[in-house]
């Protein structure tokens, strides 16, 4: 009997469903002139406000490692990010080169965080 090659026959089929679950929280502060030192102001945790106005006891939410991120706006308006910097506990905000930022500027922290989850099935027939 001569040699036979067999050959499987597979065929696969693999659905993935994938929620990112965003967690977007917004911190509110209004600029006094006693929190600017030099063109630097330093805004610690406690000076915000969240969403539903209450003054902040605690520190601020930090961002998710690989997994969130921080927004900032003076005026309504979007700073790049090497403008400021979040304390990595959430303790302070400080914005560099802030020298011409008006007294009484509305500044908004916006921290997003992730949570992805993904379920797959995969179906083989053959």
């Amino acid at each position: 009997m001569a040699t036979k090659l067999f050959k499987l026959a597979i065929d696969a089929v693999t659905t993935t469903d994938t929620a990112i679950n965003p967690a977007v929280e917004s911190y509110f502060y209004e600029l006094s002139e006693d929190q600017r030192t030099g063109g630097t102001v330093t805004i610690p945790a406690t000076e915000f406000t969240d969403d539903a106005g209450n003054v902040m006891t605690g520190n601020l939410t930090p961002v998710t490692t690989d997994n969130g991120y921080y927004l900032l706006f003076i005026n309504g308006v979007l700073q790049q990010t090497s403008l400021y910097t979040v304390s990595g506990d959430g303790s302070q905000v400080v914005i560099t080169d802030a020298d011409t930022v008006p007294v009484g500027a509305p500044i908004t922290l916006v921290v997003t965080n992730f949570a992805p989850v993904s379920d797959s099935d995969t179906t083989v027939t053959t």
